[in-house]
């Protein structure tokens, strides 16, 4: 009984649940309808709402850049099948190893990689010594030496010595000459700077053996005393910077004086400033060039040897310029001022000078033109007469040069790699310009040197406008040979109507260098010298030189040949010999003063390091 009451409960409750899951399910159905019915309901009456309240339509456009992708594409894996009715099968093999011991005696060389074979540098001495000799009783000798004293500093020492006994043939006098000189100098670099110091002394004997046979009796001729010695010392100084407004200064001191008791003294002091300028550079240059000297015996015009000339010339100038440069272009504008004081007249001058220079690239390297006009105030002196012509006499007066302008138009350029041009033309107006002459001969004179039978020169000034044209070829036909020619013509009018006294009119000059192999060179150089006009006069009593007789005298134009081989024996030695004057022509550079016919010298050239 209890059992079925059991079960009839248990029945009635799992009927029970079956029914609440239907209904439970029913009402979950009925809730979803409700929810659909109302969200459906709620759109109607949004859009409603919306018709209601339109505020208009409004289109927008999305632009955007087409990037299109490339996928990779999809290939089928697959085994290929193999058709051959018989298919074999891979038999295993075993591979085994029988060593058998061999006695060898190779043993494999190293490589060694190929190299390109170099030329040795040439091997450098800091030292050389020359010497040689040859006729008429020619003697020369030079040493120099560059020795370094740390990586900063470093000294060099030179010396040079050349003479001869002359025996030219159609003068009176003796003919000998010498020249001796002494170089030395100090050289210190720095970070920022180098600078230097530096001695010098020379010694030149010349003759006055100007006379020609037969002018004077030989007792005339054998008291005269031809011989003249000069002497120079000198000392200066230099420094140079970098990376500064103040770029260099110099200081040159030289004393320079003579047998007849003549004595000068010239002091020069130069430096350099230079400021950039935007894009430009703006120089400033200044100098101080002072002179000042006497000579014990008076112009040989006057019947007496006194009273002597002195003369003391100071010169200050300051050179502002301006340097432009381009790709195809170079401009320098700038002007010379200067201020010369003469101490012994007390007399002083200001003078400008035009400084503007120019050039152009027309075509490339082949055609520059160029141009410009300077001007300038040379200080002359005894010593630059004396390097110019040894032959004046202790007797000259000695003043500036106004050079007021030298304008100038030219072209340059390479019409080939290895041929190269120059040609300029120049206009040149000059006040108190400097003219050898001969001095007159003047026998009331008892000076002690025989310097005033005719036989020496003065220092004539004439104000002078040269028209000039130059004109130069220069060929490398290879690293071994070179050849240049050059000539200048030159139209002179002085303000005297006198001639350009001892000036020629045609220059030119043909040099060239060629190397022969390795050990032997050559070289030869050709000058000539058109004719020159100079005047011979005979002094009187009046002193005046326009009372005197006077001969003007023609100097042919002549040509001077010479050249030299040379063959380097080794590293070290090598020996040389020259020809000078090889037409043997007695041609006369001065009046009166025939050179040296053919001269052979030869000698050798040692070096070493010391």
């Amino acid at each position: 009984m209890t059992v079925e009451r059991i079960g009839d409960i248990s029945t009635q409750g799992l009927n029970e649940n079956k029914m609440s899951n239907k209904e439970h399910t029913m009402l979950k159905h009925i809730k979803i309808i409700i929810l659909l019915f109302l969200g459906l309901s709620q759109t109607i009456s949004a859009q409603e709402e919306e018709e209601k309240d339109d505020i208009g339509t409004e289109t927008v456009t999305v632009t955007k850049a087409y990037t299109p992708t490339i996928s990779d594409a999809f290939k089928i894996k697959s085994t290929p099948n193999l058709n051959d009715s018989i298919v074999l099968q891979k038999k295993k093999i075993e591979y085994n190893i029988f060593s058998v011991p061999v006695a060898s005696t190779f043993t494999p060389a190293k490589g060694q990689a190929s190299a390109v074979k170099k030329t040795p540098p040439p091997v450098l001495y800091n030292s050389y010594a020359s010497g040689g000799g040859g006729n008429p009783a020619n003697v020369m000798g030079k040493f120099y030496t560059s020795k370094t004293i740390d990586r900063e500093s470093g000294y060099t020492i030179g010396l040079d010595h050349s003479s001869s006994r002359g025996d030219i043939d159609g003068v009176a006098l003796d003919n000998i000459y010498s020249n001796s000189k002494l170089d030395a100098a100090y050289i210190k670099r720095d970070r920022d700077f180098d600078w230097g110091a530096d001695i010098s002394a020379q010694h030149q004997l010349y003759n006055w053996y100007g006379i020609p046979d037969g002018v004077f009796t030989e007792e005339i001729v054998n008291s005269i005393e031809e011989r003249q010695n000069y002497f120079k010392a000198g000392a200066g100084g230099y420094i140079n910077m970098e990376d500064s407004y103040f770029e260099n200064a110099k200081l040159n001191y030289r004393r320079f004086w003579d047998a007849t008791k003549s004595g000068e003294n010239r002091a020069v002091f130069e430096t350099g400033l230079g400021f950039p300028v935007a894009e430009e550079k703006l120089e400033i240059k200044a100098e101080a060039d002072f002179v000042n000297g006497k000579f014990e015996n008076s112009s040989l015009n006057n019947q007496s040897s006194v009273p002597g000339i002195k003369y003391s010339n100071l010169q200050v100038g300051l050179s502002p310029n301006l340097v432009m440069a381009g790709e195809d272009y170079s401009l320098n504008l700038g002007v010379k001022l200067v201020y010369g004081l003469d101490m012994e007249n007390s007399d002083s001058n200001f003078y400008i000078y035009p400084s503007v220079s120019a050039s152009y690239r027309l075509l490339d390297e082949t055609a520059i033109v160029y141009g410009g006009v300077e001007g300038d105030r040379k200080q002359n002196s005894y010593y630059g007469f004396v390097e110019e012509n040894p032959y004046v006499s202790p007797t000259l007066t000695i003043q500036p040069t106004d050079k007021q302008y030298d304008g100038y138009v030219g072209l340059k350029g390479q019409l080939l790699p290895n041929l190269s041009y120059n040609v300029k033309a120049s206009y040149t107006a000059e006040n108190r310009i400097p003219l050898f002459k001969l001095n007159p001969q003047n026998t009331l004179r008892d000076d002690e040197k025989g310097y005033f039978y005719g036989n020496s020169f003065e220092v004539f000034y004439d104000d002078m406008k040269t028209i000039g044209v130059f004109g130069e070829l220069n060929v490398d036909v290879n690293r071994n040979f070179t050849l240049g020619v050059n000539a200048e013509y030159f139209n002179y009018n002085t303000e005297t109507d006198n001639p350009a006294w001892n000036l020629p009119e045609l220059k030119g000059s043909l040099f060239m260098d060629y190397q022969i192999g390795e050990k032997w060179y050559a070289g030869a150089n050709l000058f000539y010298v058109g004719s020159r006009e100079d005047v011979a006069t005979i002094a009187n009593a009046s002193g005046v030189p326009s009372s005197f007789t006077a001969e003007i005298i023609e100097l042919d134009s002549y040509f001077d040949a010479n050249a030299h081989i040379g063959y380097r024996w080794n590293d070290q030695l090598s020996f040389f010999l020259k020809a000078a004057n090889i037409a043997n022509n007695n041609y006369q550079r001065w009046a009166n003063y025939p050179v040296q016919g053919l001269q052979i010298l030869g000698g050798a050239t040692y070096k070493f390091d010391l």
